[in-house]
């Protein structure tokens, strides 16, 4: 069955009235291959597999921002400067922490285990999964099972529209990752300019490779440190540092569903750029 979304959601659900169908569209209820559509027009390819999601009321009530949930994932936009897990000096003021409270008090009787982690400085999309041996399948099929993974980075220095840097990482005394000649972990790391001045530029980065600090050592390697990135060579200071994971796919390991989770550029990234050129604008 393929068509506008709209019209086979019709189709797909004849019970339902079509003015509740289209509030559940407009408000972002409906979902498509894991993926949230609002557009009445949106193209539906056959064999596409339709959620619908109503507005779960807990979600006002939870501590960080729920992008998605379902019986296998909850996924949250994490701040920049909070932790996703403990350490030995923090153990409370953490993602996790603060995620696995609130699903303890919602009374469910679900857990929650991480999956992956940011940076604290880092904010974006953070995958909790809700079923131990589905994280452990995930975690051991990662390369299989992340089909893409996008951040946006704030750089200093002019960019190239379009660059894929591949070195290695290895981490030094001092806690920062270097390049090395071939040794230690290979780093794969793209980029597309979106919007840059004669001082800064605005990256769409994507990530072949999950290496520690991955893109903080590469840009800064390649002249383009990120802005507010002390550790790595920023000159700028900044309220925080310019980087923020926008896009994660994700395929589930058994039923090959597969999962588009999406947050939105911070206003902060905005804001740095409202006095540039519009040519190349996509915010």
């Amino acid at each position: 069955m393929e068509g506008p979304l709209l019209e086979m959601l019709y189709q797909i659900y004849p019970d339902s009235s079509k003015k509740k169908l289209k509030s559940y569209l407009k408000s972002g209820c409906i979902y498509v291959d894991g993926r949230q559509v609002t557009k009445y027009d949106f193209w539906l390819k056959k064999g596409s597999q339709i959620d619908i999601r109503k507005e779960n009321k807990t979600h006002k009530r939870s501590p960080l921002p729920i992008i998605y949930e379902d019986d296998n994932f909850i996924v949250v936009d994490k701040p920049n400067g909070l932790l996703s897990i403990g350490t030995l000096k923090e153990k409370e003021k953490t993602a996790y922490h603060k995620m696995r409270t609130f699903i303890k008090e919602r009374g469910r009787g679900e857990k929650i285990f991480v999956l992956h982690r940011l940076d604290r400085d880092t904010s974006g999309i953070l995958v909790f999964v809700k079923d131990e041996k589905l994280k452990h399948l995930l975690q051991e099929n990662w390369n299989s099972c992340v089909k893409e993974r996008e951040y946006v980075a704030l750089v200093s220095g002019k960019a190239k529209d379009m660059d894929s840097i591949e070195l290695y990482l290895t981490e030094g005394k001092d806690l920062k990752m270097h390049v090395t000649n071939n040794k230690g972990k290979k780093a794969i790391t793209k980029y597309q300019c979106l919007k840059q001045n004669d001082a800064y530029s605005l990256l769409k980065v994507s990530i072949e490779t999950g290496r520690k600090n991955q893109i903080r050592a590469t840009l800064s390697f390649i002249g383009l440190p990120i802005v507010g990135d002390l550790k790595y060579g920023s000159l700028k200071k900044a309220n925080r540092l310019y980087l923020h994971a926008t896009k994660l796919i994700l395929e589930h390991p058994i039923t090959k569903k597969r999962y588009v989770f999406e947050s939105k550029i911070p206003r902060e990234f905005k804001e740095f750029f409202k006095t540039l050129r519009k040519d190349k604008n996509i915010l």
